[in-house]
């Protein structure tokens, strides 16, 4: 049967502010039935009043029940449920008789009068013969708590698609009775429909969506249609529980309710807000949001597609920085195919060359300069024992990626690599060891090298452990990458806890909560548990779970013993607590309680480096990247005490140079951790922390006095103060100064020691000399420095090869195959 107008005449119809007494159509049929009356008796029967209201009002229930149920997706036929008032005691016939009945008369009688009427009313059972009935039926659902103003009889169509409602009278037929009582009815009514059956439809995020997922219906009311997120359908019940995670989905576009004026928003691109659109491209053409909502409301979408971060910029330039909307409608011309095909090739292009968006946040720095000796004789920085850097720049590499420059911090990618230094001989908690050689990558130049050594622990005499797992389980961790590897991390850092350790989960999405209290790490089936039990969704309340775990920390605190915080995410906060200088402050007044803090960052794509970063630094913590479970193996298995467990707090590093030997200096890396000279004897200046085994190297490159150099900067000629050394201190180069806090102490402790100044070839460097250098001059390279003059690969390679020596856990090995991978993608 045809629907057209069908939701028009809908609306028009519950328009109407009052019920009428009977339906429209009544007196036409109610006629007709007492003409055939008269022509079979003499004697008329009289109909009492009472009986064409309650028929009428008894159909305005039904249909007006199968309004307000016509807001599911899908429908499946049920069997009318028969209300019987039966005067006649002839049997009763079959309900198939009935439909057969109503069939034949309405055809006869009413749509042979109805001949201007647009459409017939569709058979319901043309193959049956129907046989005279003698008994009154009224056949409906069960009646709504509220009715609907009807049409006319004869123009009943269905409400939607989805539904089939309608209503036919037969004839009637007189029965004899006493002369206190006559009465004459109609056999039957027959309404018949189809029962709405409840779909439930998971919620996440996607980047497809075909028409079948997107239902429109303008007619009727907004509280009745279903709410479109995530590209994916959700019925009243689920939408109330999920709203929260629908609204905070990653990657997700959010339409509102249908015909809405509702912006669309991607979610999942770090510079977007309300009142910043993404592009719309329909058909290969530039449209908005309003040409995008005109075809949802006439269902003529087949597909549409997500593209953003540098697949969607390569195309359309800085205009599609908010993402891309791409949509492609059912009919297309020739020209538009062609223009669809071109632009899906290209998309595809694009992602293929960057298959991670540019989500990722990495905050940008310039690197330091070369200083003069004769100005700036002293250097200040913060030691830094993360190494983050690294493995995010291998996973990129890996990946076939661009990698990002912010994204390499020199000193991390020095200090992920364990350094031949010897353990301290005195009370002291670390070692001090310097080098002194050529540097590779400037000829004329040399290289300073610093390196500390943490002291070895042995794990018995290691103190208790009262450790405060924060995870995150918004819906940006729902990722293989993310939220699985990272339960597989933590089952490996409980291998290495004993019984008097204790482990506490909490967790956060859109709010914070508790999922595990202090247990003893001897309950390791309780906690593990407890990890395999979180699932990702919703929002991320970072800065909630932080103040939440901090209290639990508190709450539980040890004394003399490692109390920590170790936060998992990807670092992307985007409820309450979340820009970098309220984490900042958030982040400074936590350390204060004497938790130290350890960030492992999961996941690509949307990765917030520059968050983790900020905790990590600001909060007395350490910072690593789990790219892979070898990764977690390494930093939470092999490298466990020295990441969890602090000897030294607050290490400062203080160089002074002897210009007699050094005309410029600059230092590798370590750009956000420099310090003010003052700063060095502040104990109120917040600096790293050192670990039980852990090593800390720093290089500073160096052009000796007398060496002409591009790189030199210019000195201005000053009147008071002399540009030419005073005093002479014989083969001093340099003398080096430390200051320290013990991990529970407040007033630092400070060590100090004279480098001497040697003219050693390169090929007397140590093999760890060698191989630190070779990993920063990667570094520079990466970074594409233009303070280096020698850029070949090939060259870094093979001093990396000369500085592998013994590699019995493979890292220096996977190195040198990273930069034959790094050369093969630059071809």
């Amino acid at each position: 049967m045809e629907n057209n107008h069908i939701d028009q005449q809908f609306n028009e119809a519950s328009k109407l502010s009052e019920e009428p007494n009977v339906f429209p159509g009544f007196e036409k049929v109610w006629g007709k039935i007492e003409e055939k009356l008269d022509k079979k008796e003499e004697n008329k029967r009289t109909v009492p009043f009472w009986l064409p209201y309650g028929i009428a009002a008894s159909i305005a229930i039904g249909l007006g029940a199968f309004y307000f149920l016509n807001n599911k997706d899908i429908a499946e036929p049920v069997k009318p449920v028969i209300a019987e008032n039966r005067i006649s005691k002839e049997p009763a016939v079959s309900q198939n008789t009935y439909i057969a009945e109503v069939d034949s008369i309405t055809k006869r009688n009413i749509q042979k009068e109805k001949r201007h009427a647009k459409r017939p009313i569709e058979k319901l059972a043309s193959n049956i013969v129907p046989e005279p009935l003698k008994s009154y039926d009224v056949s409906m659902p069960p009646a709504p708590p509220k009715t609907v103003p009807l049409p006319s009889l004869s123009k009943v169509q269905p409400v939607t698609n989805d539904y089939y409602v309608e209503s036919k009278t037969v004839r009637g037929d007189h029965q004899k009775r006493n002369n206190e009582e006559e009465t004459q009815q109609i056999d039957e009514v027959v309404v018949v429909g189809y029962k709405p059956k409840k779909v439930e439809h998971s919620v996440g995020s996607a980047v497809t969506v075909s028409t079948s997922e997107i239902v429109s219906q303008p007619t009727v009311p907004s509280a009745l249609q279903g709410r479109v997120a995530g590209l994916q359908i959700t019925s009243r019940d689920s939408r109330r529980k999920r709203k929260e995670e629908i609204k905070n989905t990653a990657n997700n576009i959010n339409l509102g309710y249908l015909g809405s004026n509702n912006q669309v928003m991607i979610r999942g691109v770090a510079s977007i807000n309300a009142g910043n659109e993404p592009l719309y491209i329909i058909n290969g053409e530039v449209s908005n949001s309003e040409g995008l909502r005109s075809l949802i409301n006439t269902k003529k979408i087949k597909t549409l597609n997500i593209v953003k971060g540098t697949a969607a910029t390569a195309i359309y330039g800085s205009k599609a920085a908010n993402g891309v909307v791409v949509v492609t409608t059912k009919r297309l011309s020739r020209k538009e195919k062609k223009r669809m095909e071109q632009l899906q090739e290209e998309i595809e292009k694009q992602k293929q060359i960057s298959p991670a968006s540019n989500d990722e946040s990495y905050d940008s720095f310039v690197e330091n300069p070369f200083e003069s000796a004769h100005s700036q004789p002293l250097s200040t920085f913060s030691i830094d024992v993360d190494n983050a850097s690294y493995s995010n720049v291998r996973r990129m590499i890996n990946n076939g990626q661009v990698v990002d420059k912010n994204a390499v911090r020199i000193e991390e990618m020095i200090n992920y690599f364990k350094y031949d230094y010897p353990q301290p001989k005195n009370a002291e908690p670390f070692s001090i060891n310097t080098e002194y050689n050529e540097s590779p990558w400037n000829p004329g130049h040399k290289l300073l090298k610093i390196g500390l050594q943490g002291k070895n622990i042995p794990q018995d005499h290691l103190p208790a452990s009262n450790l405060i797992f924060l995870i995150d389980v918004s819906g940006s961790m729902d990722e293989e990458n993310k939220l699985p590897l990272l339960k597989s991390s933590f089952k490996v850092l409980l291998d290495r806890l004993r019984p008097k350790d204790k482990v506490g989960i909490v967790v956060y999405a859109g709010s914070a909560g508790i999922v595990l209290p202090p247990t003893s790490a001897g309950e390791k089936s309780k906690i593990i548990e407890a990890l395999d039990h979180l699932q990702a969704g919703g929002s991320t309340a970072g800065g909630a779970g932080i103040e939440l775990a901090y209290k639990l920390a508190q709450e539980n605190f040890v004394k003399d013993g490692n109390n920590r915080v170790i936060i998992a995410t990807d670092g992307d906060f985007n409820v309450g607590t979340s820009s970098q200088s309220d984490l900042k402050t958030l982040i400074e007044d936590k350390r204060k309680s004497g938790v130290f803090l350890t960030c492992l960052g999961f996941g690509m794509g949307n990765y917030k480096d520059n968050t983790l970063e900020t905790l990590a630094d600001k909060g007395n913590g350490n910072y690593a990247y789990i790219d892979n479970l070898q990764e977690a193996n390494k930093f939470l298995g092999k490298e466990f005490a020295g990441s969890m467990y602090a000897i030294a707090k607050d290490v400062k590093i203080q160089i002074e140079f002897n210009p007699q030997y050094v005309q410029s200096y600059r230092l590798i890396g370590y750009e956000n951790r420099k310090l003010r000279n003052e700063d060095f004897t502040n104990d109120k200046i917040d600096a790293g922390e050192l670990g039980s085994g852990h090593t800390v190297t720093a290089l500073y490159e160096i052009i000796p006095a007398g060496t002409k150099s591009e790189f030199l900067p210019k000195d201005n000629d000053l009147k008071y103060t002399q540009n030419t050394p005073a005093k002479e201190f014989g083969d001093e180069l340099a003398t080096i100064k430390f200051r320290y806090k013990k991990p529970d102490g407040d007033k630092s402790h400070e060590m100090s020691q004279v480098i001497k100044n040697l003219d050693p070839g390169i090929t007397s460097a140590s093999s760890d000399f060698k191989f630190a250098s070779s990993v920063a001059w990667f570094g520079l390279v990466l970074r594409n420095s233009e303070l280096i003059r020698n850029k070949n690969l090939s060259d870094i390679e093979n001093l990396a090869k000369q500085g592998k020596n013994k590699d019995d856990e493979g890292y220096r090995s996977e190195f040198i195959r990273l930069i034959e991978t790094y050369k093969t993608i630059q071809k």
